[in-house]
């Protein structure tokens, strides 16, 4: 059970392996209180509707299974949306559309139809857990990158010092593809190692 849980860290990590889940991995993390905060959620999406479906997996018919993991997902999507408004507001004013789009994550469907549907509860809590925190690392790690080399900042302490001029290609889409890039590189790097 542990390697279903460490293979969605490094192995088969959702974004810097298998460049899974890249609209929100793109698009919010400007920072790593954004990263972090997307993959959180994410994680908690993926744990919830893999402990649901591998629960019902038995009973949910095979003609409707897609569908069904799709209500499953959406619902537990809503309950992140809802808690994102009430408890931290603007960190999902910044989230903005991605946050609702997490039920179009491909990772999750995709765990769900290729583990927590044949798996029992124990392995499909492993493997989600691993894949959510695989995605969260990867989202903090390029959120804090973008950040430095936009503010100087990660996680809004300064790192770089007043000197530093900011480099605005970092929060636009352009920056993030080239993060992107750069990151899955050296992960590919350090991966070969291995």
């Amino acid at each position: 059970m542990l390697k279903d849980f460490v293979k969605g860290i490094w192995r088969e990590n959702p974004v810097f392996v298998q460049v899974l889940g890249m609209c929100p991995t793109l698009a919010v993390t400007t920072s790593l209180i954004n990263g972090l905060s997307m993959g959180l959620a994410t994680t908690f999406v993926l744990i919830a509707s893999g402990l649901a479906i591998s629960s019902l997996r038995k009973v949910i018919p095979d003609q409707v299974r897609i569908a069904s993991f799709m209500i499953i997902i959406a619902s537990f999507v809503t309950v992140v949306k809802l808690l994102f408004e009430a408890h931290i507001p603007t960190i999902s004013t910044q989230l903005g559309p991605y946050l609702p789009l997490i039920v179009t994550n491909c990772i999750i469907l995709g765990r769900q139809e290729a583990f927590a549907s044949k798996e029992p509860v124990s392995r499909s809590l492993m493997d989600a857990l691993g894949m959510g925190l695989g995605f969260a690392f990867a989202l903090v790690v390029l959120g804090s990158v973008r950040e430095l080399f936009y503010q100087g900042t990660i996680a809004d302490v300064e790192i770089l010092g007043s000197w530093y001029k900011s480099m605005i290609i970092m929060v636009q889409p352009a920056g993030a593809f080239i993060s992107l890039s750069i990151l899955v590189a050296l992960f590919k790097k350090l991966s070969s190692r291995g």
